[in-house]
Formats: structure tokens, C-alpha cells, sequence
């Protein structure tokens, strides 16, 4: 079956900014960029229905996950009970401002405003009409999205139930098991999303001509929020608007290489402390015990929980680490003109921006062990600053992916094919 919100002309790749023809895909068929391998495109049946459906369904389990109880815990005669949202409470009286707001950002407000902005964008169009502020609204969803972590607090909440089995008796409420189903559904609402749903895709009209190379050689300007590509001066000195969405468009993001440099060695300074500083500490019985990260990972070995470990050392420790060398490879390379391995090192920048939040797991495996195990001289844990620059590192490392330009990486292929042809 023909898709209806396909149209044809031309695209142009978001992550190496090459003109494509649109052309017809099958049924849950995908489009993708034949020089870096981005998706430009996909074809889902019926997609609206099923989008409305998922994250009407979302809604409603969010509702859930954070109206009844979370988790409870049972020791030595006495219980604590935590909502989702108590995760950030504590830091607030811990005198963790800052991190207390960051907490209730990402696993609560933001997923809440990506479901309900979906909500208010697809049911109107279901209804047969544009809501008003349309774009605005899905211009917020996409920038809060990727920090809507619903996925990394669910592992930071795994791990706190681990942890806590040789402590006391860990009881699941309802809301456990509704953020559990919230988070199934989500993901399958990710998979399932065709933005031509909400701007159907129409290629920029050439008339005769026969376009080839990027969009930025032929004075073609990319909407990164609708897909739009609109005539416009390639500076991006010229503050051009899309003509659709009204989004600010731009031939290459400002400043890229000088912004992810200055944030890359921010991320840097930052991880000494985040390393050295304590994150938290376990008082129990009188007792207190104050642990690093490695010191927690170090512990988790000591008492045989390897698989644990090895994933709280490689969300914490390694792929941080990683992060800063990716986008410090990346950035060198863009700045020495390399036709080294183009097309792998997008993939890379690509895999870097995907798995950087998941670093966030520590913070919230804190934030979940702070709220629930707070009974006065029994048990109480408690965070501690080095979790504020651990924390800090993970949110600047996110920051420095998004402000990287993966296609900046291609212009050296264009600038080595323009000298050729001269």
C-alpha cells in the first residue's frame, strides 16, 4: 500500500547532510542514508493509530508509576515506603539541590512532558486537525526526549534492589510494576514512530535540475525538527527560519568543534573528583562505611555479585571514559581535514550519543537507596558530594555529543572532491 504522507523529490541526510531522492519503502520499511547509514525514513501501517494508542497507553501507566507506591523496604521491624518521585526528594534535604532537580527532570517531568506533547500533537490529528502551537510543542519534545531516562532509572533501580537483599526485605508496590510496563511500552512507541505522521514528508522540489552531493553545496538549508529542505543562504550568519515548523535552521551547528572542546575539558576536570570523592555512605547499626564508585563495584565483586559489577564498572567508569575519548578522536580528525574511515566514524559518534545517558545509572541507584533506606540509627544511606561531580560529568558529556556536528565530519570528503575536480 502507498503511503500517503510520501511524496517525491528531495532529502537530505541529518548526520552527512547528502541529497537523496525520496522513493517508496514497504510496509514497516526504513530509508537509509547510502554514504553514513542514518535512517532518513520510515514507512509504519497505520502508524498513527498505533502512535496515539502507545502513548495514550503511556500516559496512563505514568499516571499510575507515580500516584501509588514504588518500592518498600523491611528492617529489623520496621518499614520505608518511596514514590518515584522521592528519589529526588532526598537529595533535597541532603542540601543537593541541584541534583535533587536534575533527578526529577529526567525521571519524571520530561517523560512526562515527551508523553503528554505526543498526546497533544496526535489526537488533534486523529481528530482530523492541527492542534495549535504544534510545532512549538514538538519542538520541546524533541529536545527534552533524550533526557527522558526512563530505561537508566529502571537498571538504577535493579541495582538498588540487589543491593538491598542482604540488607533487608524489599517489597515491589504497584507503581513498580506500571514504571516496568511504562518503560515496554515506551520503547515499542520509539520503534514504532513515523514523523511523517505529523510532517508528512515532502521532497524539496528541483525542477530540471540534477542535484547530487550534500544540501549545503547547493545553498539547501535541512529542518532538523520537520525534515523540510528550504532554499536559504549556507552562512550561518543568516538567521533562516524553516518554513514550515518555524525552526531555526542552520548549514552547521554554531561553533561546534570550539564548544565540544571547551565541554570535553570541563567532562575531563570534572571526572577526577567524580572518581575520588566518595558517592554515598551506608550507616548501619552506628556503623558508616563511605564508598567511591570503584569502592561500590569493588564491593560488589567481594560479595559474588560479578554480573553487577562488571555493569555498574562499565556505566560509570567506562563509558564516560570512552565518551571523552570518541569526541576527542572525533574532534581532532574533523579538524585535520582526515578521509579516514568516514562512514565508521559517524557510526561511532552515533553509538556515543546513544549510550552516554546510560552513565546516569549511579546517580540514580543513589537516588533510589537514598529515599527508600532512611531509618534513623537502624540503616540509613546518604549521598555524598562526589556524586554531584559524577553526575555533573555524565550531563556535560551528553551536552558535548549533542553539540558535536556529525556532518562535519563529511566536508572533508567534499573539500578532497572539489580540489580533485579543479
Amino acid at each position: 500500500m502507498h503511503n500517503e504522507n510520501l511524496k517525491s523529490g528531495l532529502v537530505a541526510c541529518h548526520e552527512c547532510d547528502l541529497l537523496h531522492e525520496i522513493c517508496e519503502v514497504p510496509h514497516h520499511g526504513r530509508a537509509h542514508c547510502t554514504r553514513c547509514g542514518a535512517e532518513l525514513y520510515r514507512h509504519i501501517p497505520n502508524g498513527l493509530d498505533k502512535m496515539l494508542a502507545l502513548q495514550l497507553a503511556a500516559l496512563l501507566l505514568f499516571l499510575i508509576a507515580n500516584l501509588f507506591p514504588f518500592l518498600s523496604l523491611e528492617f529489623g521491624g520496621r518499614g520505608e515506603q518511596m514514590l518515584l518521585a522521592s528519589a529526588s526528594f532526598k537529595f533535597f534535604s541532603a542540601g543537593m539541590e541541584g541534583l535533587g532537580v536534575l533527578v526529577f527532570l529526567t525521571s519524571v517531568l520530561f517523560p512526562l512532558m515527551t508523553i503528554g506533547g505526543m498526546v497533544y500533537i496526535l489526537l488533534p490529528i486523529r481528530l482530523g486537525y492541527r492542534p495549535p502551537w504544534m510545532s512549538q510543542v514538538y519542538r520541546v519534545v524533541r529536545v527534552v526526549a533524550p533526557w527522558s531516562l526512563l530505561g537508566v532509572f529502571m537498571l538504577g533501580v535493579l541495582v538498588s534492589f540487589v543491593k538491598l537483599l542482604d540488607m533487608a526485605t524489599v517489597i515491589p508496590g504497584v507503581a513498580l510494576y506500571a514504571f516496568a510496563a511504562l518503560l515496554l511500552v515506551t520503547t515499542m512507541a520509539r520503534y514504532i514512530h513515523d514523523e511523517s505522521v505529523i510532517w508528512p514528508l515532502v521532497g524539496h522540489d528541483v525542477g530540471e535540475r540534477v542535484l547530487s552531493g550534500s544540501a549545503s553545496e547547493h545553498g539547501l538549508l535541512h529542518c532538523h525538527i520537520c525534515g523540510l529542505l528550504s532554499e536559504g543562504p549556507a552562512e550561518d550568519e543568516h538567521h533562516e527560519h524553516c518554513q514550515r515548523c518555524g525552526s531555526q535552521l542552520h548549514s552547521r551547528k554554531r561553533e561546534s568543534v570550539a564548544r565540544t572542546w571547551a565541554l570535553i575539558a570541563t567532562a575531563t576536570i570534572l571526572f577526577i573528583p567524580a572518581n575520588v570523592y566518595p558517592v554515598m555512605t551506608i550507616t548501619q547499626l552506628g556503623s558508616s562505611d563511605s564508598s567511591t564508585i570503584l569502592g561500590g563495584v569493588v564491593k560488589l565483586i567481594e560479595s559474588g555479585m560479578w554480573p553487577l559489577a562488571l555493569l555498574v564498572f562499565f556505566a560509570s567508569i567506562v563509558v564516560p571514559g570512552l565518551k571523552l575519548i570518541v569526541l576527542t578522536l572525533l574532534l581532532v580528525t574533523v579538524q585535520r581535514g582526515s578521509l579516514w574511515r568516514l562512514r565508521d566514524r559517524t557510526t561511532l559518534y552515533r553509538l556515543t550519543e546513544a549510550v552516554g545517558s546510560w552513565s546516569m545509572v549511579d546517580v540514580f541507584l543513589v537516588a533510589v537507596l537514598a529515599a527508600l533506606v532512611d531509618l534513623d540509627a537502624l540503616s540509613t544511606i546518604s549521598p555524598e558530594v562526589g556524586v554531584n561531580f559524577f553526575a555533573a560529568v555524565v550531563v556535560v558529556t551528553i551536552v558535548a555529543a549533542q553539540s558535536f556536528d556529525p556532518r562535519l565530519i563529511w566536508d572533508s570528503d567534499e573539500r578532497s572532491g572539489r580540489k580533485e575536480l579543479e
